[in-house]
């Protein structure tokens, strides 16, 4: 069975779109405890995408096809570069972020009721310390975070050990704590909810 041209393109940007939606929101997935960061899951997404769209234009298309009409070939064409270029821009962005803050994952334990779990990504960059918390559900992920916190002189307590998880039946509770020197400036709580 041969697609058409306007579904295969459709299907082509309709990827990107998702790649480039995906390069620049704060999402996480948990695959067997590791954690995938969201410029992670949005690099795969563009390569799947880049691989759908050449195998939608290629694959299968006989001799002589017809294609779309020039118009909206060009409007095709230049969509895709632009979803390209900003799944790429996202993608380096989140790479370079973690990497420059030292970006740590944390999956916390025990998990909650229903397979929820609550991850943490620490960064430190000079002198702060920054944590944000993440609540997973089943299916391992994360669309944006819970809460966020701050910390002086880039202490990370997750990292450090210092922090309380405490689950009950309508979701998580995390406590975040310092030290006397090194204290929680903002933050330092949030609730986990995986949506029960």
């Amino acid at each position: 069975m041969m697609l058409s041209p306007a579904v295969s393109t459709t299907a082509g940007i309709g990827s990107l779109a998702l790649a480039a939606v995906a390069s620049w929101s704060s999402l996480l997935l948990v695959v067997q405890e590791r954690v995938v960061p969201g410029w992670g899951v949005s690099a795969a997404l563009l390569v799947m995408s880049l691989v759908l769209r050449w195998a939608l234009t290629r694959v299968g298309r006989p001799a002589g096809a017809s294609s779309l009409p020039p118009k909206r070939a060009t409007s095709a064409r230049l969509a895709s570069r632009l979803l390209i270029v900003t799944a790429m821009l996202g993608t380096a962005w989140g790479a370079v972020d973690d990497l420059i803050s030292d970006a740590k994952y944390h999956v916390l334990h025990p998990a909650g009721p229903g397979g929820c779990m609550a991850v943490v990504r620490e960064t430190s960059f000079l002198v702060i310390g920054n944590g944000e918390v993440y609540a997973v559900a089943r299916t391992g992920l994360a669309l944006g975070e819970s809460a966020s916190w701050t910390v002086d002189d880039g202490y990370r307590p997750v990292d450090a050990g210092t922090y309380e998880l405490d689950w009950g039946r309508g979701g998580g509770f995390l406590r975040i704590s310092g030290t006397s020197t090194d204290p929680v400036v903002r933050g330092g709580s949030a609730d986990i909810d995986c949506g029960w």
